[in-house]
C-alpha cells in the first residue's frame, strides 16, 4: 500500500457505507430496524471469520489480548448496539440520505472529544470548520414557515424542522456514538488485525441486540423477516458492504492515519449518496439540500486539513 493507505481505506469506507445505508433503509422499512440490526451482525461475523481463516489461519479472534477485547467490546457496544440502533431508526423516520448527512457531524464530535479527553487544541480554522458543517446540516434539516400576522400586518417567519425531530435526534445520537466508538476502537486495536478487531466489536453488537429483542419479545418478528425475500436480499447485501467490508475498512483507516482525518473522509457519504438516491430511488434533492451536503463535508474537512 502507499503512504496514504489510511486515507484510501477511509474513502473505501465511505463508498461501502453509501451502499449499505440505502440497502439497510430498504430492509428496515420492510421488516423493522430491530430485526435488521440483529440479522446483519451474525452474517458479517461469519464472513469475517471466513476471511480471517484464510488470511490469518484463525476463524475466531482467539489471539487478541485482554486489552483489545475490553476496549473493542466497549467500542462495539457504542457503535453497533447503541449507535446503529438509533441510526437505523432514523433511516425509517427521515430516510438514509438525510440521516447520513447528519452523520457529517461526526468529525465535529471527534474534534470535541479530542479536546476534552486528549487536550487537543481547537484553532480558528477548526472552529470555522465546525460552524460551516453546522450551517450545512441546518440548511437541510431546518425550513422556514410563515407565522401568524401581527397587529401591524407584519408576518413573522419561524424556523421549524423539515424532517421528523425524533428521526433527527436519533441521527445525532448515532453520530455521537460513532465518534466515541472510533476513538475507543483506535485505542483498543493498536496493532491488532483490523478484521479480527471488527469481529470482536460485532460480538458486543450481537449480545446487545439479542438481549434487547428478548426483553421486548420481538423474536416472532425475526421469523417474519426471514420469510421476506426482498428484505433478506437487501439485508444480506447490506451486511457485506456495511459491517463486513465497510467497518473493516474503517478499522484499517483509523489504524493507518489520524482518527480525525479518517472521520472526515468517511463523512463524504452525504455527497456520495445523492446520485444513487436520485437515480435509483427517485428522490427529489433540492438545491438547498445539495448545497447543505457540500457545506457539511467541506466544513468537516477544514477540521483536519
Amino acid at each position: 500500500m502507499t503512504g496514504h493507505s489510511g486515507e484510501i481505506f477511509a474513502l473505501l469506507t465511505a463508498v461501502c457505507w453509501t451502499a449499505s445505508s440505502q440497502l439497510f433503509e430498504d430492509s428496515s422499512r420492510r421488516v423493522g430496524s430491530l430485526s435488521v440490526n440483529l440479522l446483519r451482525l451474525p452474517m458479517a461475523f461469519i464472513l469475517l471469520g471466513l476471511f480471517t481463516l484464510v488470511s490469518r489461519g484463525l476463524f475466531l479472534p482467539t489471539d487478541a489480548s485482554t486489552h483489545a477485547w475490553g476496549w473493542l467490546l466497549l467500542s462495539g457496544f457504542l457503535g453497533f448496539a447503541v449507535g446503529d440502533l438509533m441510526l437505523f431508526k432514523s433511516y425509517v423516520l427521515i430516510g438514509s440520505r438525510v440521516a447520513m448527512l447528519v452523520q457529517a457531524l461526526s468529525p465535529v464530535f471527534t474534534a470535541i472529544f479530542g479536546r476534552i479527553f486528549l487536550a487537543e487544541t481547537l484553532g480558528l480554522k477548526s472552529l470555522a470548520g465546525m460552524a460551516i458543517t453546522l450551517t450545512g446540516v441546518a440548511l437541510v434539516i431546518l425550513t422556514s414557515s410563515g407565522g401568524a400576522p401581527k397587529e401591524n400586518g407584519v408576518t413573522t417567519t419561524k424556523l421549524r424542522f423539515a424532517h421528523s425531530p425524533t428521526g433527527l435526534l436519533m441521527a445525532v445520537g448515532s453520530s455521537l456514538c460513532s465518534s466515541a466508538g472510533l476513538v475507543v476502537s483506535k485505542y483498543g486495536m493498536a496493532g491488532y488485525d483490523a478484521f479480527a478487531s471488527t469481529q470482536i466489536r460485532l460480538v458486543a453488537g450481537i449480545i446487545g441486540f439479542t438481549a434487547l429483542i428478548t426483553v421486548l419479545g420481538r423474536w416472532g418478528r425475526l421469523g417474519e423477516a426471514f420469510r421476506n425475500r426482498k428484505a433478506m436480499t437487501s439485508l444480506s447485501l447490506g451486511a457485506v458492504f456495511g459491517p463486513f467490508l465497510g467497518v473493516s475498512f474503517c478499522m484499517l483507516a483509523i489504524q493507518r492515519t489520524r482518527t480525525g482525518i479518517a472521520s472526515t473522509l468517511m463523512a463524504l457519504v452525504p455527497v456520495l449518496i445523492i446520485p444513487p438516491a436520485v437515480l435509483f430511488y427517485k428522490e427529489k434533492v433540492k438545491p438547498k439540500e445539495a448545497l447543505g451536503a457540500l457545506l457539511a463535508v467541506g466544513g468537516a474537512a477544514l477540521l483536519f486539513l
